[in-house]
């Protein structure tokens, strides 16, 4: 069903008017298909280029869309709805643009920005390592200076778009002063030296390559460091609050197609002489699944809208993080509680939905980080 949006503009209107169109009419019906086999729909990402959307919160003049984060999110939740590969490889590569777009010198956006989302390209980020998830600051990927390049060894761990992205934001030691010693770099994706491992065998989003990436002495040149050196852990971080907005937008999309699928199917399955979503039990259940839908949007376009205004967002973005991702998560299950027998078939994208949905509540982020970093801002006020 459709959503009832509160849009800023009537551009936002047409925006998410086309969003709705193109995931209902390209993006929903290759799905199913896509995740069985583990095919990665990079023609669904050229579409998105085509159409506008790779570079929606980016300035028109490196040829961005320009809107306000408010407007991109429902963009994220609209695609996310009909295919949550496509929602999160999309909150991936905006979040792999962040670096450069922030933080970058006025040189470097003008010459590298505008092709990164101009609508060919598609970005990875690469900070986690297998030693070092939620704690960023152990990483150990070296990046050592060597005349006008550097030199990059080690290996980065479950990296969205590994192997087919066409760029990555890395994030690697160039010093052993600790949390002070990380910085930025931008990395073709073509650089020799760089290679992924065979992709990771996931349970849900397996249309989604996730692959540990490695450096053997990959050489980058060094006008491609972003921002100072030993600014890479700050940069990382203020990407990621933004990139929890992202997810928590993704898995609202994700909740709100579980709860459409519940009620279509409870409207049809009859029992006892009427359908299922007459019955107080489901009646009940469907109301707590579209209760936890609304309260998640709003959770998330709380934190957009305060970004939006230049205020601060980070306690907002994992507020929005925990609560729609565990929302996800219990939507999902009870929407194949609703369908029954048949929900726990793959004839029906419940079962796959609630695959999806446990994998949110992990990455950028897990939800038990996200209670730590919101305690520890209680404790500061």
């Amino acid at each position: 069903m459709a959503v009832d949006r509160l849009l800023p503009s009537q551009e936002a209107t047409d925006l998410l008017e086309l969003t709705a169109e193109i995931a209902r009419d390209e993006l929903a019906p290759a799905a199913a298909s896509a995740e069985e086999q583990a095919h990665f729909p990079r023609k669904a990402f050229r579409l998105l280029g085509a159409s506008g959307l790779l570079g929606l919160p980016y300035a028109e003049e490196h040829g961005g869309g320009a809107q306000p984060y408010e407007v991109y999110l429902q963009v994220l939740e609209e695609l996310s709805s009909a295919w949550m590969t496509v929602g999160v490889g999309l909150s991936v590569h905006t979040m792999s643009c962040y670096p450069l777009a922030h933080h970058g010198t006025a040189e470097q956006r003008e010459r590298w920005l505008p092709e990164m989302i101009g609508g060919e390209l598609l970005g990875g980020y690469a900070l986690s390592e297998a030693h070092a998830g939620s704690d960023a600051a152990a990483l150990s990927t070296r990046a050592e200076r060597d005349a006008d390049d550097y030199v990059v060894t080690g290996s980065k761990s479950w990296i969205t778009h590994g192997g087919v992205a066409d760029f990555y934001a890395l994030m690697a030691r160039t010093s052993d002063d600790g949390p002070r010693g990380i910085s930025c770099l931008l990395v073709d994706g073509g650089t020799p030296g760089l290679s992924a491992a065979p992709p990771e065998r996931k349970m849900g989003l397996t249309g989604s390559p996730t692959t540990e990436l490695r450096f053997e002495g990959a050489r980058v040149p060094a006008e491609r460091l972003i921002g100072e050196p030993g600014q890479g852990l700050s940069i990382a971080l203020d990407a990621l609050n933004s990139g929890r907005l992202g997810i928590a937008a993704c898995a609202v999309g994700l909740a709100q197609g579980a709860l459409d699928l519940a009620v279509d199917y409870a409207r049809q399955r009859r029992q006892f002489g009427k359908a299922i979503i007459e019955f107080q039990g489901v009646e009940f259940l469907l109301a707590d699944m579209a209760a936890a839908v609304q309260t998640a949007r709003a959770a998330y376009l709380d934190g957009a809208r305060r970004r939006d205004a230049g205020r601060p967002f980070a306690m907002q973005a994992s507020v929005a993080k925990l609560v729609a991702t565990d929302a996800a998560m219990k939507v999902t299950t009870d929407a194949v509680q609703v369908l029954g027998g048949a929900g726990y078939t793959r004839d029906f994208p419940a079962e796959r939905y609630m695959r999806e949905a446990k994998v949110l509540q992990i990455f950028e982020g897990t939800n038990q980080i996200q209670r730590m970093l919101i305690a520890r801002t209680l404790d500061k006020s």
